[in-house]
Formats: structure tokens, C-alpha cells, sequence
């Protein structure tokens, strides 16, 4: 091969090794979900590259912003109105807008998260929980999420950041108080089964006292009954009577005594009989079968 050629080589690989120098550095690919800040010597431009294939000027250079929502994990400890000490775990989901990306970077910078975020996060997050006492923190878990949500975005739309989301993952108490809460719910439980059971025999009482008295009333309802029917029987049984005793005097005449009289007679005849003056009867013998005839009256 001559030195042309050779020459001609050299100069071919220069110049491809020139072009692919240049094509990385006056050319950018930004990813999808990201904002491209650009900086020329340090300064930031005024403008922004959205995703996609851009040119540049190979005296530029190019800082990715991400504007999808991330989620980032944090952990710190705070206190309650009662002042009982909280471990907590949880997590927080926020996006940077597209818009006030290149002033959040002016601002805050890229490690936005640790010089804004976090810190402002975990102030609001001490505050709400202080407001909590310790028993009533636990089942408080979703609205102490939305009050720190709340205060924080309050603060965090002026940066173009959203808050979407902040969830409290774990809240952990100290031994001692964890013991305490355990007790308290034991003793709550024993009393409450000790109510319970009071209620339940002074309920069993109440009924036994209840059928007692049911059963006592029946007695005497019965026996009431039964009185008034032997009442109402006898009562019966004298006007039934009454009623007889008046209808054999109505009945009753001297011929019929006589009568009956003469029917009863069994044939013998009484000794003596006995009567006054004039009206005396004759005494009879019933020896001899004979009459004897009356004296005469002086």
C-alpha cells in the first residue's frame, strides 16, 4: 500500500472518530418522563428540551430532571400530646412539574428531596402527631397520612412539586407503653366480663323472680276461681232449696197433713194423748185394747 493511501486512511478515521466525538457532544437523547435543564458554562438557559433527539452546542451541558412520580421511604420519631415517644415508619409519592422544573433546579438543585422535601415532610409529620395522644394515634393512621399531606403540599406547591401521597406504614411505641396499653386492654376485657356476667344473673334473677310471680298469681287465680265457684254453688244450692222449701209451704194444707198422717200411721195407737178442756181426746190402752172414756173436766 503506497503512503496516499495510507494517508488517505489515516485522515478517513480522523475525521470518523471527529464525527462521532461531535455527535456525542452537540447531540442529547432525553428519556421519556424527563425534562432536560441546559447549563453554557455553568448558566442555566431559559429554555428546556423535552424527550426526544435534540442538537446542542458542545459547549452545553445537560441535567435530566424526572417528572414521573416517585416514591421515596422515611423513617423518624416523634411525640404525643401525652408525651409518649413514636417510632414511625411510612412512605411519600410526589412528582415535579414540567414547568417549574428549571426553577426548582435554580433554586433547590437536583437533590431536591433531601434539601426540601424530607426535612419539611418530617417537621409536618412531628406537628400532626403531636397533636394525637398515643392510644388514639393507632386507629388515626389514614387521617394523620392526610393532615401531613395536606400541610405539606401547602408548602410544596410553590416549587412545582405535587404531594400525591403520604402513607404512615408503622407507628411503634416504646416497651414500657406497648405493656401498659396490654394491661389496660386486659383489665378492660375482665371487667367487661365481669359486667357481663352481672348483667346475666341479675337477668336470670329478674326471670326466675318474674315465673315466681306468674306462678304465684296463677295459684291464686285459681284458687280465686275455685272459691268463687263453691261461692256461687252453695248459693245455688239455698235459693234451689229456698225455692223448694217455699213451694212445699205453698203446697201445703190441712187436709194434706191429715192425709199424710193417716198414710204414716203404722196402726198403734199412742197411750194417752193430752188436751184442754173440752177439746181433750180420749186415752187410749194399748194394753187391752180398750177405750177408756174420758174424765170429765172440772
Amino acid at each position: 500500500m503506497s503512503n496516499k493511501a495510507i494517508k488517505r486512511l489515516i485522515i478517513a478515521g480522523l475525521v470518523v472518530v471527529i464525527a462521532i466525538v461531535l455527535l456525542n457532544v452537540c447531540t442529547v437523547q432525553v428519556p421519556t418522563g424527563n425534562t432536560a435543564i441546559i447549563t453554557t458554562f455553568g448558566k442555566v438557559e431559559d429554555y428546556t428540551l423535552e424527550a426526544g433527539f435534540h442538537l446542542k452546542s458542545p459547549f452545553q451541558k445537560i441535567i435530566l430532571m424526572d417528572n414521573r412520580e416517585q416514591k421515596t421511604p422515611f423513617s423518624t420519631q416523634a411525640f404525643s400530646s401525652d408525651i409518649q415517644q413514636v417510632d414511625i415508619i411510612g412512605s411519600i409519592n410526589y412528582a415535579i412539574n414540567k414547568s417549574t422544573a428549571m426553577t426548582l433546579f435554580k433554586e433547590v438543585g437536583t437533590d431536591y428531596f433531601s434539601k426540601l422535601i424530607n426535612p419539611r415532610m418530617l417537621e409536618n409529620t412531628k406537628a400532626v402527631f403531636s397533636k394525637y395522644t398515643a392510644e388514639n394515634l393507632v386507629s388515626a393512621r389514614e387521617q394523620l397520612s392526610r393532615l401531613i399531606r395536606d400541610n405539606l403540599s401547602k408548602e410544596m406547591d410553590k416549587y412545582g412539586i405535587t404531594i400525591i401521597s403520604i402513607s404512615i406504614e408503622n407507628i411503634d411505641f416504646t416497651d414500657a407503653f406497648t405493656d401498659a396499653v396490654e394491661a389496660k386492654q386486659v383489665a378492660a376485657q375482665k371487667k367487661l366480663q365481669a359486667e357481663i356476667e352481672q348483667e346475666q344473673k341479675t337477668m336470670e334473677t329478674q326471670q326466675q323472680a318474674q315465673r315466681q310471680k306468674i306462678e304465684a298469681d296463677a295459684k291464686a287465680e285459681v284458687v280465686k276461681i275455685n272459691a268463687d265457684a263453691e261461692a256461687y254453688s252453695t248459693k245455688v244450692k239455698a235459693e234451689a232449696e229456698a225455692e223448694a222449701n217455699r213451694k212445699i209451704a205453698e203446697s201445703l194444707t190441712q187436709s194434706l197433713i191429715e192425709f199424710t198422717q193417716v198414710n204414716r200411721w203404722d196402726g198403734q195407737l199412742p197411750t194417752y194423748v193430752a188436751g184442754d178442756g173440752a177439746a181433750a181426746l180420749p186415752v187410749l190402752s194399748l194394753n187391752n185394747g180398750q177405750t177408756a172414756a174420758p174424765e170429765e173436766t172440772k
